[in-house]
């Protein structure tokens, strides 16, 4: 029994046409240019109407697979290798590591394709759509930079977790600076800019989220009235800091940071990067790829970006800063430390007079009024020692742990008492503590 396939729309017409060709009431011409085909192909069609009716008038190909389709070798092949090795790769991704590690050169469609197939994808109508508002690129390069950090387990249990820090270019969609630090906080986004404004220069404009190293809304913060560390670093360099009040308004830097989360784990789990320090080394040649890659024109060429100015020093603009008022003894107290400014004629008379302490990413501490660095001792609470105990030989370990475990608490106390010191880790204050008495002499 002959199978009887269902004819689409164009068939029908054709039917209709051949049909009124039979019965004489058009022309062959008429009829070809009404099929918009040739006249030797409305002949052929004809007769094949002639012998097997309508039917006839079917494409022969339909339902049988293409004379260029690849062979069901590779097809198993790219499939296996994608299972092995790239399991949660895009397509796209999976498709240019086929190529490059495995010689398989497939398209990107073709590729899709057959991981849907193999349920190892799945297509945009099976994936919930996330509407979003569309906003025109700045026009200059250095126009507009979007700043984010994005915690993950960058490492995939290799290593431990951590933060990528990243700038990139709104007019052209280029990432300008990446950094792995712990965790996000004011000193690693000092280091973090430091090294773009070394790169490219002061651009006009940062735009952030409200996380708290950009943005307060409190008065009377350490960094000034409703002004961060961060920020007042940024208005020394004549740097606006805008804030969004949706991630959404910062779209380009969260989809990057989502392309980064797939794109640069897989690579760094390629290369068997397993640490911060390998991860920052490898990020030059990821990012120049990525620019290659992903990067587009601005629309207009030129560049925005300023050179820093001779008396902007970026060691003192990027440290933290607080003020402090001198006592009539000329001392002042600053993360449970006092510091005793020396005594001399000239130093006398800054009694009740408001001084700046600047803290440097080293844990190194100065101490200034009107530029002018005042020399200090240090007189650290903390190290205060309690009369000695008489204890008996067996108590001994005892005494000993119990002093251990108050030393560790007074020096979290400490790390947790000014947010500078957060980014240091649990040795910081002793290094602090050390740099300080160096710097004081004793």
């Amino acid at each position: 029994m002959k199978e009887f396939i269902t004819m689409n729309q164009p068939e029908l017409h054709r039917v209709e046409v051949i049909q009124k060709l039979s019965d004489k009431r058009l022309t062959e011409s008429e009829a070809a240019e009404q099929c918009h085909l040739s006249v030797r192909q409305i002949r052929r069609l004809k007769k094949s109407y002639q012998a097997h009716g309508a039917q006839g008038l079917i494409n022969k190909k339909r339902g049988k697979p293409s004379n260029h389709r690849y062979p069901e070798s590779v097809k198993a092949l790219a499939l296996a290798y994608i299972q092995e090795y790239y399991c949660d790769f895009r397509p796209t991704l999976a498709g240019e590591k086929l190529s490059e590690h495995h010689d398989l050169h497939l398209s990107h469609e073709t590729l899709r394709q057959w991981m849907m197939e193999a349920e190892l994808w799945q297509s945009k109508g099976q994936r919930l759509k996330r509407p979003y508002q569309p906003r025109n690129r700045r026009e200059c390069l250095g126009e507009l930079i979007q700043i984010d950090g994005s915690p993950h387990d960058w490492f995939e249990g290799r290593g431990p977790k951590c933060t990528l820090i990243v700038y990139i270019d709104d007019a052209t969609g280029q990432l300008m600076e990446c950094q792995f630090v712990i965790s996000e906080s004011t000193f690693t986004y000092f280091d973090s800019t430091r090294r773009y404004l070394g790169k490219h220069g002061k651009p006009v404009a940062f735009y952030s989220d409200k996380h708290s190293v950009f943005r307060t809304n409190k008065t009377g913060e350490l960094g000034g009235d409703g002004v961060t560390q961060f920020g007042r670093a940024l208005t020394d360099l004549n740097i606006d800091i805008i804030c969004a009040n949706t991630p959404q308004a910062k779209g380009r830097v969260e989809r990057v940071n989502q392309t980064l989360q797939d794109r640069l784990v897989k690579e760094m789990r390629l290369r068997d990067i397993a640490d911060a320090e390998h991860g920052n080394r490898y990020l030059p040649e990821f990012i120049a790829k990525f620019n290659d890659q992903f990067g587009k024109e601005a629309i207009n060429p030129k560049n925005v970006h300023r050179e820093l100015m001779p008396q902007e020093d970026l060691n003192e603009i990027f440290s933290w800063q607080e003020e402090r008022t001198l006592s009539k003894n000329l001392t002042l107290q600053y993360d449970k430390i006092l510091y005793l400014i020396e005594d001399s004629v000239d130093n006398r008379s800054l009694a009740r007079n408001k001084v700046t302490v600047f803290e440097y990413f080293d844990g190194s501490v100065k101490i200034k009024w009107q530029h002018r660095e005042l020399p200090y001792r240090i007189f650290d609470k903390i190290q205060k020692v309690d009369q000695g105990e008489i204890v008996n030989n067996k108590r001994l370990g005892a005494v000993l742990n119990y002093i251990k475990e108050k030393q560790e608490l007074n020096d979290e106390a400490r790390s947790a008492s000014v947010p500078s010191r957060q980014h240091l880790g649990k040795s910081s204050t002793t290094k602090i503590r050390n740099t300080a008495k160096a710097r004081s002499g004793k």
